[in-house]
């Protein structure tokens, strides 16, 4: 049975022939890539040509991050499209950013995005390995040290200690007045503390019942200034009892003040 060909597909035949083999000479020579380059993915375009660019982006909830910082974390610039836009991948690149605590993403058609992100608020200064970092409340670095800017922070030391800020925050409550004696917190071993004072005496607290032991402090404080004693540590880690060491300076004035009285007694 033979076949016979409508008039004019056998043109369009040729058309589409010449027109496929220029398509592959434009891939090939790289004008494919170019057009991607600068005017985005073909699917992009036709859906910008039919009324859905991405025309204005909404954003909201930043403060430290600025609109082109967390624009260019997600992603998004004039090659994109709104119905090819992809949310969910765009907020996974969002919370990939530090200081982005969460965020959410919406889009409002024909040309309209919105972005409302919560950043995370820097609590403490954590150092480890000799570099300092900003630090969330959930432990979390989101800056280096760079300037004085957060020099008022509380301060923590050590391996796992941003993890524990909550734990350092309870007994700097506890400390109360001399909380701002508290120079440094400093976890020991991944299980007590112990703060560096400001004029350099470390006070060892008990991995069980700090609290107490700091009640202990703020007691012999009151009593007897302790802490303004000159001395090298406070070691409160065994209950009921108090261990001092002074420094080499105190401990050799000590030594020759009671020099005298042991040669007294040994003369006598």
């Amino acid at each position: 049975m033979a076949f016979l060909a409508r008039p004019g597909v056998g043109a369009v035949a040729v058309f589409a022939f010449f027109g496929l083999v220029g398509l592959c000479g434009f891939v090939e020579n790289g004008g494919y890539a170019d057009l991607v380059a600068h005017e985005g993915e073909l699917y992009d375009i036709a859906a910008r040509a039919a009324g859905f660019p991405v025309s204005a982006v909404t954003i909201t909830g930043q403060s430290r991050l600025t609109e082109r910082e967390l624009l260019d974390a997600a992603g998004v610039g004039p090659r994109n499209s709104l119905p090819f836009l992809d949310a969910a991948a765009l907020r996974d690149r969002l919370m990939a950013l530090p200081l982005v605590k969460s965020a959410r993403v919406m889009k409002l058609y024909p040309d309209r995005l919105i972005v409302a992100i919560e950043e995370r608020q820097p609590s403490a200064l954590w150092q480890r390995d000799g570099r300092v970092a900003v630090v969330s409340e959930d432990g979390v670095p989101i800056d280096e040290l760079r300037d004085q800017r957060y020099l008022g922070l509380p301060f923590v030391v050590g391996e796992g200690a941003q993890k524990r800020l909550p734990e350092f925050a309870m007994l700097m409550k506890v400390a109360g007045d001399l909380a701002h004696r508290v120079k440094a917190g400093v976890l020991v071993a991944g299980r007590r503390w112990n703060f560096e004072m400001t004029n350099g005496v470390t006070v060892k607290l008990p991995e069980t019942d700090p609290s107490g032991a700091l009640e202990t402090l703020a007691r012999l404080q009151r009593e007897a200034r302790i802490l303004d004693k000159d001395l090298m540590f406070i070691d409160l880690r065994i209950p009921d009892r108090v261990a001092l060491r002074l420094t080499e300076d105190a401990a050799a004035a000590r030594e020759a003040q009671l020099a005298p009285r042991k040669s007294s007694k040994h003369g006598g």
